[in-house]
């Protein structure tokens, strides 16, 4: 038996904290959050068929759709229709508190509330300090240190690992969103579908969106991934943008049941270091969410699940944390695929360049281009598989 310490408990920390412990492992998940319904940031779509090999439980899917819709910079709109449910959208703060009712079940130590600080990294194990509310902390000793903690990387950063390099560098994308109640007059125009806001007409190096969930409530956000020397990523920026979009599709009148933010990181190539010693990473501290589209929920869990399965055999030695680094690493980069680095470098092709009215004339031509070769499947098959190939001849050069 093994004594795990996983710092952050999102969907790829509670994920894996629930395998381990039903393996009969003493595993201890932290997160620095008290409720799960703090900061639920995630516009939390996925395909159908995702969520269920993923085993998501209905409970947790807010809504299920069967069309894309996209607002060019023009203005015009564009939709594609299924017969039948292409995909859900989570309430995420739901998924949350079902993930973390999982583990606790499954005999996790789950510890709200409290920041982990390393103080000893070692080959075979690792001293942390758990900081708790009103200033108390206690020290643990575990076999196994995980990262779990997103784009923040906080122990990857104590332990003086490097998160990306000039070969490979760190890119970074941040985003608001608002949960809007809306009516069923208000909410008519969003049912039943994804919708996307692309141009720079709407938003600088990035996109907005408009989920719909249970009960007319809608998820809007908008999210940029600027140039790295650009200082486009003000957060007070993008407040205001998204309240420019209320507005112009006259939902600035809904009431705002909550409102948060987040950062989506990843490098492209994924060259950098997954650990050291005694620790690794899982979830979107791996560079594991995706920049095209700022996806990081499916692709956290199958890490969890990759590295959980993975760690069946392992005896907590320096030669086998080694070993078990390697091996994730290749099966991750074997799960992930060659797409996902087209994919990334689409993003940066993509959102950089989305500032001006030449670019919007790219991305008008792109999506005309989809509206005359593509069915609502194709667009599910393009945007959550990244099958680019079957397009690329003829669509891809509008963006590029």
């Amino acid at each position: 038996m093994l004594k795990i310490l996983i710092a952050g408990a999102g969907p790829a920390g509670a994920r894996l904290a629930r395998h381990l412990a039903s393996a009969g492992h003493a595993v201890v998940l932290a997160d620095q959050i008290s409720s799960p319904a703090t900061n639920a940031f995630s516009s939390a779509a996925l395909s159908q068929s995702e969520a269920e090999v993923l085993r998501i439980p209905r409970q947790c899917w807010s809504s299920v759709w069967s069309g894309w819709q996209v607002i060019d910079p023009r203005g015009l709109e564009y939709q594609w229709w299924a017969t039948d449910s292409l995909g859900v959208v989570l309430d995420f703060a739901q998924f949350r508190a079902l993930l973390w009712q999982e583990a606790e079940r499954s005999g996790v130590e789950l510890l709200k509330g409290c920041r982990v600080q390393l103080k000893r990294l070692r080959s075979e194990g690792a001293d942390v300090w758990i900081h708790q509310r009103h200033g108390h902390r206690q020290e643990r000793r575990v076999d196994l240190l995980v990262d779990a903690t997103g784009s923040r990387r906080a122990l990857l950063r104590q332990a003086g690992i490097p998160v990306d390099s000039s070969r490979d560098p760190l890119l970074t994308g941040h985003g608001v969103e608002w949960i809007l109640q809306a009516d069923p007059k208000s909410s008519a125009r969003w049912r039943d579908r994804l919708s996307f806001l692309l141009g720079s007409r709407w938003i600088r190096h990035g996109y907005g969106w408009v989920f719909p969930m249970d009960g007319y409530r809608l998820k809007v956000g908008v999210c940029r991934l600027p140039p790295p020397s650009s200082k486009a990523s003000d957060l007070s920026g993008l407040q205001r943008d998204l309240q420019r979009l209320l507005i112009c599709f006259d939902l600035n009148r809904c009431p705002v049941l909550d409102r948060h933010g987040g950062v989506v990181s990843s490098t492209v190539r994924r060259l950098e270091n997954l650990g050291g010693g005694s620790l690794i990473a899982i979830g979107d501290a791996a560079s594991t969410a995706n920049l095209l589209g700022g996806e990081g929920i499916r692709y956290a869990i199958k890490s969890a699940d990759l590295l959980a399965s993975l760690l069946q055999d392992q005896q907590g030695s320096a030669k086998s944390w080694q070993k078990l680094r390697r091996s994730y690493r290749h099966t991750l980069h074997s799960e992930l695929g060659r797409r996902w680095g087209w994919s990334g470098r689409l993003a940066q092709r993509t959102w950089f360049g989305l500032k001006s009215e030449r670019a919007d004339l790219r991305m008008s031509r792109l999506i005309e281009g989809l509206s005359k070769r593509a069915d609502a499947a194709d667009l599910s098959s393009l945007f959550f598989d990244y099958r680019f190939e079957r397009y690329g001849l003829r669509l891809l050069p509008y963006v590029f």
